[in-house]
């Protein structure tokens, strides 16, 4: 965890009062709702379809025990009892009155927490892999250079009104965990020839109505000019960048347009003005920021100890449950616990009051008081020692988090949809549901392996349909919801776009295409440990598509 220092504390504990202000003027008619709505939005909150919703910023994805409870009591006082966590390692409460907003924004800057930049043109939440500081294969902990660029973006003045969003990823492992090509800046870390650390910078990523992955524009940049690069590329963004046309103001439109290596060269000329600038990182100050950050005390433990293997071997729900829900952990003897947030007919990313406050406990129990957010809306307890995995197992059971479907094909992300988004064409999460009863089978969906479902209920692409092994895209046809289907997307390492297969889809058989999909992926597969995303890159999508058509 890091430990805010007093200035975050009084920027934080400032905005609240600044924004408490600003409620009670559009609360009284000083301010107009169009006048209120920057002020809003730089305070994540949003007017959607049925209410305002708050946004909460997670950075890089790490919670402790006290702000997950913060969280619950949130839930329970003002909102109905649940809150959403997001793609964007954020969470979200959908029912939140306007005039209780500060008195909420109040008790969750107590804990540390606040909903600044998670909306609005600016720099948000800089989010990164959900294992990060566990990881076996990560180089360093990236939460430490996510907090370096924090630190410089929160409130700068010249990125809080940029010609759009801008998201930010950092990662510092082999296995690509947080999705970085779709971002519109995403950093990896990695070793050059002479055996150097520093990071591929790699724009332009980002979904929605013109899908991109981000381009690498600087193969290695030394961990001293990170800094200097990251302004860089923002004060190049905020110079091109359009600000004519909403659709094509996101940098990705940019770097395609201006191509790659003519974005680089504008970048370059700005970066070698300010390198060696107040912005070069000085070892100490990266240094002090990483000491502010408290690991556990980990215990000497053996790995596999045999209890374990003892549990695993009477216990078919439990090994199942070891073997999609339980990774490996960088120091022996521990291990990292996903906890599913996508139980048979729910909302994927929902989680009640009473299951923060249950995983709260056990954090403080297990997980030496730590969780964390994924992008794929899952929570995850990353320092469980393996001899605890099954009080872990039987205590996540109860409160209905222990699903052994983590990679699955029930293991879906989706946006909010129409249910609640003001932008929405079509329902997401009613289709997610169906989906989950239909593939209630934890024998099948292990039959099926690693298949990922992703969900978004208009263009913009909130639930990353375009990066799904399977993607469900909700279009409006003469007032009905429609789906388009597309097979193939990729979000890690070896990132790709997913390929439409075929006309849009009526609601009521969105399910039904789904099995199509996985009856012929079983049917054609060559043996049984061919993924799915592998047989549609050896056959593309047209056997697919003539099974999903051949009746419709």
């Amino acid at each position: 965890m890091y430990v805010y220092d007093a200035f975050d504390r009084t920027l934080v504990a400032e905005r609240v009062a600044e924004f408490r202000d600003q409620v009670a003027r559009r609360l009284s008619g000083e301010l107009t709702e169009e006048e209120f709505k920057p002020l809003r939005l730089m305070n994540g909150v949003y007017l959607q379809l049925h209410a305002y919703m708050l946004r909460i910023a997670i950075p890089y994805g790490t919670l402790s025990s006290e702000q997950l409870r913060m969280l619950a009591h949130i839930a329970r006082r003002y909102d109905r009892g649940y809150g959403h966590f997001t793609t964007r390692q954020n969470i979200q409460f959908h029912w939140i009155k306007l005039e209780e907003l500060p008195a909420a924004m109040a008790e969750l800057a107590s804990v540390g927490l606040h909903g600044m930049q998670t909306s609005g043109n600016n720099v948000r939440n800089i989010s990164t892999d959900q294992w990060a500081g566990v990881a076996p294969d990560e180089i360093e902990d990236p939460r430490i250079w996510a907090e370096v660029i924090r630190q410089h973006v929160t409130l700068h003045p010249e990125f809080s009104f940029m010609p759009r969003k801008f998201k930010i990823c950092v990662g510092t492992s082999s296995h690509d965990r947080a999705a970085l090509r779709i971002h519109d800046l995403a950093l990896r870390m990695h070793r050059n020839a002479a055996g150097e650390l520093g990071f591929e910078v790699m724009v332009g990523g980002g979904l929605g109505r013109t899908p991109y992955l981000a381009k690498t524009i600087k193969p290695f940049l030394h961990k001293r000019d990170l800094l200097s690069y990251v302004e860089a590329v923002l004060r190049t963004y905020n110079q091109f960048g359009r600000r004519d046309n909403i659709w094509k103001a996101r940098i990705k439109i940019l770097v395609h347009d201006l191509g790659p290596e003519a974005f680089a060269k504008e970048v370059e000329a700005e970066w070698q003005a300010i390198k060696d600038g107040p912005l070069a990182l000085d070892p100490a100050v990266v240094t002090e920021i990483a000491g502010r950050f408290r690991y556990p005390d980990y215990m000497r433990l053996d790995d596999n100890p045999p209890e374990l293997a003892e549990k695993r071997r009477g216990d078919r729900r439990f090994a199942a449950w070891l073997d999609n829900s339980v990774a490996n952990h960088k120091v022996p003897g521990y291990a990292i616990v996903t906890l599913s947030l996508k139980p048979e007919g729910g909302t994927p990313g929902d989680c009640t009051a009473e299951q923060m406050d249950a995983i709260a406990d056990l954090a403080d129990r297990y997980s030496f008081g730590e969780m964390r957010v994924g992008h794929e809306q899952n929570l995850v307890l990353p320092h469980v020692a393996q001899r605890h995995l099954p009080a872990v197992w039987r205590a996540l059971d109860e409160i209905g988090v222990a699903g052994g479907n983590i990679g699955l094909v029930s293991d879906i992300i989706a946006c909010p949809g129409l249910d609640y988004c003001s932008l929405a064409n079509a329902r997401s999460i009613p289709i997610a549901q169906e989906i989950t009863r239909r593939f209630h089978n934890i024998d099948l969906q292990r039959d099926l392996g690693r298949l990922h479902i992703n969900i978004s209920g208009c263009i913009n692409a909130c639930g990353h349909h375009h990066v799904g092994h399977i993607g469900i895209l909700g279009v409006e046809k003469n007032g009905e919801e429609f789906y388009q289907i597309t097979l193939g997307g990729k979000a890690d390492e070896d990132s790709r776009l997913g390929t439409l297969i075929g006309p849009a889809v009526p609601y009521g058989q969105v399910a039904d295409v789904v099995e199509d999909i996985a009856a012929a992926y079983l049917e054609l597969r060559q043996r049984p440990d061919e993924l799915f995303i592998d047989t549609v890159n050896r056959l593309g999508v047209e056997p697919f598509k003539e099974r999903v058509y051949a009746t419709r």
